[in-house]
């Protein structure tokens, strides 16, 4: 089976600023995902105000599992309480090869 990766990209509301969204989201990491099966790492990339984040998962089965994983919980409800829900797009992509 081939690694998955969740690939987000968004923008922050206004009144988020990074320090306050990446505290919240090692709380999520730590406290969720990072305790899913399967889980392998979560990388923030920042271009302009577009922050793109790459969540690698073992299987496709583990990634697709996971999307539900946090639903409702707090922590996870402060997550994207941050993130302008208008600018988000997201994929679950199964690696192909890997060069």
């Amino acid at each position: 089976m081939e690694k998955t990766a969740w690939i987000f990209s968004y923008k922050l509301k206004k009144n988020i600023n990074e320090e306050t969204f990446i505290e919240l989201t090692q709380k999520l990491h730590d406290e969720i995902i990072s305790k899913a099966k399967g889980f392998i790492s979560w990388e923030h990339y920042l271009q302009g105000d577009i922050w793109t984040d790459f969540v690698l998962w073992e299987t496709e089965e583990d990634a697709n599992n996971a999307t539900t994983i946090g639903k409702g919980k707090e922590v996870t409800n402060n997550f994207y309480a941050c993130i302008q829900m208008n600018t988000c797009r997201a994929l679950i992509s199964k690696r192909i090869k890997k060069y």
